[in-house]
């Protein structure tokens, strides 16, 4: 029997919902760099917390759909970053697995398991898919794309990392802790 690998409700939903916050807070809570076309960005730890929450999925459509909409917004996608922000979705989702927070679990471990990964999707995003990738689509010169993609990544991981740990913070709270209900007798 084959096996059919639709996409739930829930899924969706949290991919329009991640998406449509992903634009708003990207295109109106932007705030101004001394890098040129380069913003310091807040949008960055509701996506993580959407991929930590529901996994690489969302993460990966959130992004990539709430990215290409801020772009359009401003006139034209910029195809590289927006890849760039997918791929940033990807990989702070993989944590879905190892960070337990449905399950209300939360502390320092899983806070410092949740930096890993989004220091290293940033990582990965800024300073290795965007900047190549705009050599490649767009052929911009190295010094400026390598120079926005460092201070994307070093900014973004800073405010994903006080944005995303006190989200997922709050979050874990309003969760059932696994094993905290007991049966009366």
């Amino acid at each position: 029997m084959e096996k059919k690998n639709n996409l739930s409700i829930k899924t969706i939903v949290a991919i329009g919902i991640g998406a449509a916050l992903f634009f708003v807070l990207g295109r109106f809570v932007a705030i101004p760099s001394p890098v040129p076309n380069t913003t310091i960005n807040i949008q960055y730890g509701v996506l993580s917390v959407f991929a930590v929450i529901y996994g690489p999925i969302v993460g990966v459509l959130a992004g990539f759909i709430g990215h290409t909409l801020i772009d359009l917004s401003w006139g034209s996608p910029w195809w590289s970053w927006i890849i760039a922000t997918a791929v940033f979705g990807l990989v702070v989702g993989f944590a879905k697995k190892m960070i337990k927070v449905n399950d209300g679990k939360f502390g320092a471990k899983e806070i410092i398991m949740f930096n890993v990964f989004q220091i290293v999707g940033h990582i990965l995003a800024w300073v290795a898919v965007a900047p190549t990738l705009d050599i490649v689509i767009y052929s911009e010169p190295l010094e400026k794309i390598y120079l926005q993609g460092a201070f994307a990544g070093i900014s973004n991981a800073v405010s994903t990392a006080i944005v995303g740990t006190i989200l997922l913070i709050a979050y874990a709270k309003t969760r059932t802790k696994t094993g905290s209900l007991k049966k009366e007798d």
